[in-house]
């Protein structure tokens, strides 16, 4: 046991909270965050912009055409599993190695995608390195190994984990039975917090076909999670993490809710109170594509799907009665309140309230 215990510290494998529950979270929400997320951004800024050569796709494959931030987007999977390698300090040749099993990780894992390449990359990587310069034909052995396991790990693991993260999704689609005011508030928080996990909120929402009040409940959700974010930890991390988090993700906190789940308290509560007043005082609808219920201020995807909803309903939308609107004064009052207005205030005011109580610390909120 003693010389296993020197050759993981040789190999720098080190089974610890902050390594694997901070550190590799941590860099994984900044993987998804330079390709998912940018790619969302510079998609809906072509789209919404007329910026041609955003808007335009430059290659087809497969008679699939590609936006520069499809392109970026689709390189999600490999992104999260050479951030996390990177965390737990993995030589050059496991990080290469691990673009293939992040990429088959997160196909594999659908919904369950980020959360299946965490759990795949974690082992993978810790793998790679325990059999990296280990022999004389370390340029064959390291990425084989890397690859396999995590390739033959994925293949048992991913599906389940995306069926998992699709359980939540049964939770969402029951609490869309409930009377307006309690389905506000359960849709809310569930998606927002679905948000914020290493699973893809987006995808539970597309697959649920998630429009209208309970759209817009979702949307609240989301909301209330990247913008109160955004403000309780503008002490910490300034107007970039404004940025970061308000138009990126909230998932970049995760490492952070791990040392500390109270930091996750102002955000759930303001979503807790906007989510029924999206549904019973505003009666926002999300009538543009499901995902966007799920994407909150990211790109202002959300924002934009319930403006382009109002002109131009989607197709899930239709096939639940929606109906194409002029768009009154209070819409737009109720959509600027619901996605930024409200989130804010509300999670600076249990921000507060948690800083006196001691909740939460200088720091706890500071990304890295």
């Amino acid at each position: 046991m003693a010389k296993f215990k020197a050759f993981l510290k040789r190999k720098d494998v080190e089974v610890s909270l902050k390594r694997y529950g901070i550190d590799a979270l941590g860099a994984m929400a900044q993987g998804l965050f330079c390709t998912l997320l940018v790619g969302t951004i510079l998609d809906t800024l072509g789209t919404q912009l007329g910026i041609g050569f955003l808007a335009t796709p430059i290659v087809e494959i497969n008679d699939v055409g590609y936006t520069i931030g499809k392109f970026a987007s689709a390189m999600v999977g490999p992104a999260m599993a050479v951030a996390i390698g990177y965390a737990l300090h993995a030589p050059a040749m496991v990080l290469f190695s691990l673009i293939p099993v992040g990429y088959a990780t997160n196909v594999m894992g659908g919904a369950g995608g980020p959360l299946a390449v965490y759990v795949v990359a974690v082992v993978a990587a810790e793998c790679g390195k325990m059999v990296s310069k280990e022999t004389k034909i370390d340029i064959l052995v390291t990425p084989i190994v890397t690859v396999l396991i995590g390739i033959g790990l994925a293949y048992f693991i991913a599906s389940p984990i995306g069926k998992g993260a699709m359980a939540v999704g049964d939770v969402i689609k029951w609490a869309t039975t409930q009377q307006p005011f309690v389905m506000g508030v359960l849709v809310s928080v569930i998606v927002g917090i679905a948000l914020t996990l290493p699973i893809s909120s987006a995808a539970i929402c597309a697959a649920l076909s998630l429009t209208g009040l309970a759209g817009g409940a979702a949307l609240a959700g989301c909301c209330a999670n990247m913008v109160g974010f955004a403000v309780i930890s503008f002490r910490e991390n300034g107007w970039g993490g404004v940025v970061s988090q308000g138009l990126g993700t909230s998932m970049l906190q995760m490492g952070n809710i791990v040392r500390n789940p109270r930091i996750w308290i102002p955000a759930i509560a303001a979503s807790a109170i906007t989510g029924p007043v999206a549904t019973c005082v505003f009666k926002l609808e999300m009538n543009g594509a499901a995902v966007s219920s799920g994407m909150g201020t990211c790109g202002l995807v959300g924002p934009i799907g319930v403006w382009t909803g109002w002109a131009n309903p989607s197709a899930e939308a239709l096939l639940d009665g929606a109906q194409a609107i002029i768009p009154t004064a209070a819409d737009w009052l109720g959509l600027a309140l619901i996605s930024i207005v409200l989130p804010a205030i509300l999670a600076w005011l249990f921000g507060r309230l948690c800083r006196k109580l001691g909740w939460i610390k200088d720091g706890d909120l500071k990304l890295n």
